[in-house]
């Protein structure tokens, strides 16, 4: 079908301040579903709301997005929609979670065999760095 010429509906979405009147394409799980650049500005998806600096926090989507890519093969894609006005802003990371993430990476770099910071990710299959798993070590002279 034409999207032109698709039937679409006035339907009211409380974004959390205000009602706001707009077309969509019709309904899914008592969700009013909207097309590629039909949803009202104040409606946004997990990622945009991450890139304006905002999270969901905690609130139950307020409407659905439904899209294709632009291969005629590929099934339609669904996500959800979150209202700008109930999202809060992205938690900032404090000096003791950046530490600890310090610590897990660096944790990775040791060897468990020789117990050395080899400078790289040591391989989850091994869990040895390379020159333990060769048996070459280079003695210094």
């Amino acid at each position: 079908m034409n999207p032109r010429n698709r039937r679409q509906r006035p339907v009211t979405v409380f974004d959390g301040r205000t009602h706001h009147v707009a077309l969509c394409r019709g309904w899914r799980d008592g969700l009013p579903v909207f097309g590629w650049g039909e949803a009202p500005s104040t409606l946004l998806t997990v990622s945009q709301l991450r890139e304006v600096g905002l999270r969901r926090n905690g609130q139950d989507p307020v409407a659905l997005l439904v899209f294709r890519h632009h291969r005629p093969y590929r099934r339609e894609e669904t996500t959800e929609l979150f209202s700008v006005e109930r999202a809060a802003p992205v938690r900032g990371t404090t000096a003791q979670r950046r530490a600890k993430v310090q610590g897990a990476l660096r944790a990775r770099r040791i060897c468990a065999e020789c117990r050395q910071d080899v400078g790289y990710y040591v391989p989850t299959s091994t869990g040895v760095c390379w020159q333990c798993e060769s048996g070459t070590w280079e003695v210094a002279a």
